[in-house]
Formats: structure tokens, sequence, C-alpha cells
């Protein structure tokens, strides 16, 4: 698509934004940014746990949605860590249920023949090294966790076919879809039970389409307390990505920052014998392979 660049003359828009995997942050001056870490291989969730200076190469702009925006030949230093998306850029969050063929078999359930689909509220979203806040009318045996593939929308898309969708997703991140199981059993919508403030930890970063062309190599997997609970390739997805990216544009606009999370492999806290749900201490480290990061989050309470 041809665009102006402000002097009469028309350039091509880009395919793929110049960074390959977004930060955004608060820098030492107070300031927002974003940008792409300076070292490639670094884990940011586990450098800031660790008070290891992460420096980053700005960015013009602190959007990731900007496909054009060049790098501005300064480095920052992250001092706080944002989600690589802010909450009015992403808008609500769509949400895949009972997406993971184990996960299915672990809650006894059949294998669906459409996605199921909720929401959470924007405010659910937060950064992946804050604490996870349980308000008090959560109970202390209902709070779960489910690492998630996030997909973020880069493009204005709608009634797309399976076949275009990788045109449209920007990147991928790490989610984590709290849940409130009591709430959740209570009714048969989720979205109370899923969207409290805070509920969608996101990041640390976004890693570009560009280097994770098919998503089915991603493995996902959670710590709680140094034990694995979750540890699942999203090869084992129902509905593939390309599949829920479409079908969620089936009369229904997705803006550029719409973030869709996509299910939760098995090992989740109700299914344990007994079940373990979280708890004020609690360390949960939720993390995806090929650059995505780690999510570092202590448990809180209200």
């Amino acid at each position: 698509m041809a665009i102006s660049n402000g002097t009469g003359l028309k350039t091509h828009a880009a395919t793929h934004p110049v960074w390959k995997r977004w930060v955004r942050f608060r820098g030492k001056d107070g300031n927002i940014y974003g940008g792409e870490p300076a070292n490639p291989d670094i884990d940011v969730g586990q450098a800031i746990e660790q008070n290891i200076d992460v420096s980053v190469k700005v960015v013009a702009g602190n959007s990731a949605l900007n496909y054009n925006a060049p790098f501005t030949g300064e480095t920052q230093i992250i001092d706080e860590l944002l989600s690589p998306i802010s909450q009015i850029e992403a808008g609500t969050v769509r949400c895949v249920g009972l997406n993971y063929k184990e996960h299915a078999a672990e809650m006894k359930l059949a294998i669906p023949n459409t996605p199921t689909v909720f929401l959470k509220a924007s405010t659910c979203i937060a950064s992946a090294s804050e604490p996870i806040i349980l308000p008090p009318n959560v109970d202390y045996d209902e709070a779960d966790y489910e690492v998630e593939l996030a997909v973020v929308i880069g493009k204005q898309c709608k009634n797309i076919s399976v076949s275009e969708a990788a045109d449209y997703i920007l990147g991928y991140s790490v989610a984590n879809d709290v849940t409130a199981r009591k709430h959740q059993d209570r009714t048969s919508q989720w979205s109370y039970a899923k969207g409290m403030d805070g509920f969608c930890p996101l990041g640390p970063c976004i890693v570009s389409s560009e280097l994770v062309p098919d998503a089915a190599v991603l493995n996902l997997k959670t710590s709680l307390n140094g034990k694995i609970m979750q540890n699942g390739s999203a090869d084992d997805m129902i509905f593939n990505i390309p599949e829920i990216v479409s079908y969620l544009s089936q009369g229904h606009t997705l803006l550029p920052g719409t973030v869709i999370i996509t299910g939760t492999p098995c090992g989740i806290g109700i299914s344990q014998d007994p079940p373990r749900f979280l708890q004020p201490g609690d360390q949960l480290r939720i993390s995806i392979s090929h650059g995505l990061g780690t999510q570092i989050c202590q448990i809180a309470r209200d």
C-alpha cells in the first residue's frame, strides 16, 4: 500500500516494524519509551528480576503499532517495565478458552467444534513484572494461573480468511489469563471471573511475527515457587493462530493493538491433586520460548 511521506511523494508501507523484539518502559528520566533490547538474547523479565540493566535501542514514539517508526539512535535503560501494548491501545482483550487438546482432557471436556470466545477488560492488562493483586472478593482457594500465547494485531482487519491472517499479526507476547474459579463456576459467562484489574499480565516483550512465522513451534511454561506446573507446546492447539484470527475477524473489526489470548496448556491449578491456587507471597514465573521471555510476578492481596 502506498502512503504519503509528507513531501507529496508516495512510499510503500512497511510489512514489518524496524524492531524484532519490542519493549515499552519508563526510563530513568521518567519518560515513557519503546524500542528493542540492545542484547537480542536477553530475557528482559529475568534481567529485571536480577537487577541487571537492560539497554534499549529507542524507536521514535512509544507505540509498537507504528510500522514506519525508525530507530532514533538513542539508547535508554529500563527503569520500570510496562506492558508492551498499553491498555488504551489494546482495548478489549479477545480470549479463546479450551484450546489445547491435553487441557480439554485434564478437564474431562469434549474437543470444541468452534472456538470458545470471551472478553477481558482493558484494565486487566498489566506489566510482566508487577505483582498480581487479588481483590477482596476473590477467595484464598480460587485464584488460578493460565500461561497463554498472546497475538497482537498490527493492522486493522475484518472478515479475513485463514490464509490472510498472518498479514495482520504484528507479533507475539506472553499472557497470563488469571482466573477466579469460584466466580467462574457461578455463571456461564467468564468475563467477570477473568476480567478483574490486573488479571492479564502481558509481556515482557512482543516478538515480531517476522521472527516467528509459525507459532506452533512455541513452548509455554509455568512454574510456581520453583515447581513446573505447565509445560506445553502450541502445536497442541485445537484451533491454530491463523484460524483464531480469521474467526474473530468475521463480522468484527480487529483494530491495531488488539490483543488475542489463545488458550492454556494442561497443568492449571484447579486440575492439580489437590488443587493449587495462588497465595500471597507466591512467585509465579510464566514464559514462552523463542525470545518471548518470562513474566515474574509476586502474588499479593489488596
